[in-house]
């Protein structure tokens, strides 16, 4: 069932719908606001998409350890696939003749691809960058492909997600110096050549990515150049790979800052629990990461101040519930006890706990857009950083009442107070 929010008509910004001058399928209508951060409704060819939104990654055309069909229980409105490998296994012109990738997989709701260029970074070993394109060496048969930006989109063309993603060149956050420079620009070449070759414009929706690194005037020039290319919405990539908070916060808050206000912001790569809540404050409407299903396979549970180990020898005897505010499968039939006993050690375990962290994610996403509908987001937002434990950044400064000081200074950019 889709949701149906009421739309504030006294602001005429957020009822204005966009379409792309090409007809693509994308209507993005904003619903409410609060500071910087809004709710919207995203209609794709599959689904209506409530917005801000986790996509989980079903990066080989499955979520790890969970169907179709629990992701339908889990109402995930929409799910990302990697393009490189479904390219690579079973293939675009395979998943074209099956139906395309909503039938392979027995997805009914939306799908975004990524066009491969992450792994630029992940394969790096295995790659070489040129002006045509990457060359991979495959992981699975030692086998060479060029992938230009031609063939990601004509893969994505085949694969038939309702959103696919320009080739860009990516590379580490933590690399600096010309080769930022170089790949920004190539980025903005690669994407008029993934706009000329984009052949289903009508059904599928060509998003460009941002680039600049660390730089904030590299990213001000990528994002004038890609604006002026008017897609049907923007993607903030090259960060979450390792670089300092402080610096990935004020790449997000450049991008949000200039992006246009009718089309959705999608930040590459983002899964954390406390990212999730900074950048939605920051106007960030879209967001993808493995961190909860990968997780998940070391045995640990997302819960509402931060990460559960069901491996640790507190969970031994405790017949409580993962998490007391969860209502997902897991947290209502299985204790802390049971999970400790097979926790990192079998797949069931895996399977069980990725249930709950996306349910998690999922719940998490649906607080922040009632509190932005509700007009409460600023106490939502003080709630759940003043609660929430921060266990990924251990050597982080530490500020009011022990939160990270880069979480302070983003928030008070987006007008809340802690």
């Amino acid at each position: 069932m889709l949701r149906s929010v009421l739309v504030d008509e006294s602001d005429d910004r957020t009822n204005r719908i966009t379409r792309s001058p090409d007809g693509a399928p994308l209507t993005f209508e904003i619903t409410a606001r609060s500071g910087r951060a809004r709710t919207a409704r995203m209609r794709l060819p599959h689904y209506e998409v409530s917005t801000p939104v986790f996509m989980p990654v079903g990066t080989q055309a499955t979520l790890k350890g969970l169907t179709s069909q629990q992701l339908l229980d889990l109402d995930c409105e929409i799910v990302l696939a990697n393009t490189y490998h479904v390219g690579q296994r079973p293939g675009g012109e395979t998943v074209a003749a099956l139906g395309g990738l909503h039938n392979f997989m027995n997805w009914p709701r939306n799908h975004l691809t990524d066009s491969g260029g992450f792994q630029m970074v992940s394969l790096a070993a295995l790659s070489e960058v040129t002006e045509e394109g990457v060359t991979f060496v495959s992981p699975h048969d030692h086998t060479q492909t060029l992938l230009t930006p031609e063939a990601s989109i004509r893969e994505q063309n085949l694969i038939g997600a309702d959103i696919i993603m320009q080739l860009d060149d990516v590379v580490s956050s933590t690399v600096s110096g010309p080769r930022v420079r170089e790949a920004m620009h190539r980025s903005i070449r690669w994407l008029d050549r993934s706009i000329a070759a984009h052949s289903r414009p009508r059904e599928q929706n060509l998003f460009a990515i941002i680039q600049g690194g660390l730089d904030e005037g590299l990213r001000r020039e990528c994002l004038k150049e890609m604006i002026a290319r008017d897609t049907p919405g923007y993607a903030i990539g090259g960060l979450s790979g390792g670089e300092a908070k402080d610096h990935f916060w004020r790449m997000v808050n450049v991008c949000t800052a200039e992006l246009p206000e009718n089309k959705p912001r999608y930040c590459m790569g983002v899964g954390y629990a406390h990212d999730l809540v900074v950048c939605c404050a920051l106007g960030v409407d879209m967001f993808d990461c493995v961190y909860p299903s990968r997780t998940a396979r070391f045995g640990n549970a997302l819960v509402s101040d931060g990460t559960l180990s069901l491996r640790s020898g507190a969970c031994a005897t405790d017949n409580r519930p993962i998490d007391p505010d969860c209502s997902c499968m897991v947290c209502c039939k299985y204790t802390r006890s049971y999970l400790h006993r097979i926790a990192g050690r079998t797949d069931s375990a895996a399977q069980l706990l990725t249930y709950h962290n996306i349910a998690f994610q999922m719940r998490v996403m649906r607080e922040i857009r009632a509190a932005i509908e509700e007009g409460r987001f600023e106490s939502f937002v003080r709630e759940f950083i003043l609660r929430h434990r921060f266990d990924q950044e251990p050597g982080a400064l530490r500020g009011h009442q022990n939160v990270p000081v880069w979480v302070i200074e983003a928030l008070e950019v987006a007008g809340i107070q802690l």
